[in-house]
């Protein structure tokens, strides 16, 4: 009865842990995986996959719903597990689906109320081990047979779904089922029951009345000034093609990140972390309005602490709103009318940063080509056989198409994409940004690929994110396959830390074995071990064939990187970029 309600309501996908005390979620799951000319008529068709890994299995649904929120298909994604530490191992992708809005179902068996408390094996308190980061956790006795028992179950499903889309709030995010059970764990004779409506109730979503409204401005009034100030539009994750409509309307430079969804078209600054560090430029900024959340860029971050710049938030959905430096000016909930409809064609503002910015793309272009040129030639001498990681991440994004899907890994992966990454019509780029880890994004991509099967997946990231996720490889051999390139800048090492703090030379006696943990792992063996499709990249000529066609399946692209001119690279690029918008302004 519960996934009979589950899917009335909209579920389709689920990801099943194995385990005892979820056996009756896991045989009825079994029955709605059947083939259409196998299942009877009352039971629910359902997409089921199955994990031997809770963590992975918990980031393997996030994909999936991610994949799904990308296809504008929002709807929950279930995810079943066992008791006891099974339920733990879902903590991290529970916390990024929280901090992300994304609509998980997170329905964890128990022992039954009478085996808490008493010393039972495998007990222990699952209904609050997830905190705050759900929007509702229920936790539900084991079946009793009373009179009310199915309206009551029908009723508790509408309200978690309703929960988990934010239909009432407009936060989505994961609802806990903590669902208690006692023996038997396996099928009785009772058949499923016909579907029935008693209990069941369709929360119809809550719609802003706000979309045409002028909101007010602290001391101002409505949206004031809103054409007169040199004003740049910042497009953080998630922000959506609005961003860029908004942008172009009123002829603002764009600074989107690559998972904004709006990084493209004429008004879309890509080196924008170098140019609002610029007097001229990002000086000259008295207005910033936002969209979505920014994750990227320190220098972005400056730019909003600044006493002189109003900052205009515009947040969509969600209790809170981004504003890590604490400066909004006023807080929106939709996109007024006005600022929807402003001016057409571009101004002496918008051109000031275009110019600057193709002369920065040139600039980063001359520096990776003429690096990469040298090492070439190194390599003829067996010296110094790797790329660097913005050359690849160049390649990556000069190779997806707009109809492609590319996941970014956290660290460097998704900064050089935001640093090198122009495009006309940007493909869809997701990353787990709720909370910025590298927990999981093996299982993400993976999730991502089978929510989206028509289109072509690929991840860039690094060798510690994809190490830390290798459980995310194993796939079960009654499980379809996910098609995915996993494209793997392995440079034996955390390589975000020579660009911070630690990685400055006062720091050098430490730095290796604390920060930078460099590792030895053969690569193409663990391909091998779980029979994924391994290609490996040593020579910037053989990138751009393997990127334009990659093989079937799960596959694995593994591309030495170089880790040790991290610092020297960052600051020769910057250096470049800076001189050849000087030239440009003289």
């Amino acid at each position: 009865m519960l996934l009979q309600t589950l899917a009335a309501l909209g579920l389709r996908d689920v990801v099943l842990c194995p385990g005892s005390r979820s056996g009756p979620l896991a045989f009825a799951l079994a029955d709605a995986a059947l083939p259409d000319d196998e299942r009877p008529d009352q039971v629910p068709p359902l997409n089921l996959y199955v994990r031997v890994d809770e963590r992975s299995a918990g980031f393997l649904a996030l994909g999936l719903a991610k994949g799904l929120e990308a296809d504008y298909d929002m709807r929950p994604v279930a995810v079943v597990t066992t008791s006891g530490t099974a339920v733990a191992n879902l903590l991290p992708a529970v916390l990024e689906a929280h901090h992300a809005g994304l609509p998980l179902l997170l329905l964890t068996a128990d022992r039954p109320h009478e085996l808490r408390g008493v010393g039972a094996n495998q007990v222990t308190d699952q209904v609050h081990v997830f905190g705050p980061a759900t929007r509702l956790t229920v936790d539900q006795p084991a079946p009793t047979g009373a009179r009310d028992e199915a309206r009551d179950l029908r009723q508790l499903a509408s309200r978690a779904v309703a929960a988990a889309l934010g239909a009432r709030t407009g936060s989505p995010g994961p609802v806990h089922l903590n669902l208690a059970y006692r023996p038997p764990l396996t099928p009785s004779t009772v058949p499923w029951p016909e579907p029935d409506v008693r209990g069941l109730t369709v929360v119809t979503p809550r719609t802003s009345a706000m979309a045409d409204a002028e909101p007010q401005s602290p001391g101002s009034g409505p949206l004031h000034h809103v054409r007169d100030q040199p004003t740049v539009l910042l497009a953080g994750d998630g922000a959506g093609p609005m961003a860029r409509q908004v942008a172009e309307a009123n002829g603002w430079p764009l600074l989107a990140e690559p998972s904004s969804g709006a990084r493209g078209g004429p008004n879309a600054i890509a080196a924008y972390r170098v140019l609002v560090e610029l007097r001229e430029l990002g000086g000259a900024v008295r207005r910033v309005v936002v969209l979505g959340r920014p994750t990227l860029a320190r220098p972005v971050q400056r730019l909003l602490a600044r006493d002189d710049v109003e900052v205009d938030v515009i947040a969509p959905r969600g209790r809170d709103w981004p504003d890590a430096m604490r400066a909004a000016t006023q807080v929106l909930t939709e996109v007024p009318t006005r600022m929807r409809s402003g001016r057409s064609s571009p101004d002496a503002w918008l051109r000031e940063w275009t110019a600057a910015d193709d002369a920065a793309g040139e600039a980063i272009d001359e520096v990776l080509d003429e690096v990469e040129d040298t090492r070439s030639r190194q390599r003829r001498f067996r010296t110094q056989p790797r790329i660097t990681g913005p050359f690849l991440a160049r390649a990556v994004a000069r190779a997806s198409r707009p109809d492609d899907v590319l996941v970014a890994g956290a660290s460097h992966p998704i900064r050089d994409l935001d640093l090198v990454a122009r495009w006309e019509d940007s493909p869809v780029v997701l990353a787990n940004r709720g909370l910025s880890g590298i927990d999981g994004t093996v299982s993400t991509a993976a999730g991502v690929a089978l929510a989206m099967p028509d289109r072509r997946v690929r991840a860039l990231l690094g060798d510690l994110t994809f190490l830390h996720d290798v459980g995310g490889l194993l796939v079960p051999t009654h499980d379809a396959e996910p098609s995915v390139q996993l494209v793997v800048a392995n440079d034996e090492g955390g390589s975000i830390f020579h660009t911070l703090e630690p990685g400055q030379d006062a720091y050098r006696d430490v730095f290796e074995r604390v920060f930078a943990t460099p590792h030895d792992v053969d690569l193409n063996a663990l391909a091998q071990a779980y029979g994924l499709r391994y290609q490996l990249v040593a020579d910037a000529d053989d990138l751009e064939p393997v990127l334009e066609s990659p093989l079937p399946g799960l596959s694995l692209v593994e591309v030495r990187v170089d880790r040790a001119g991290r610092r020297d690279l960052a600051l020769a690029l910057a250096t470049r970029t800076v001189e050849a918008i000087g030239l440009l302004t003289r």
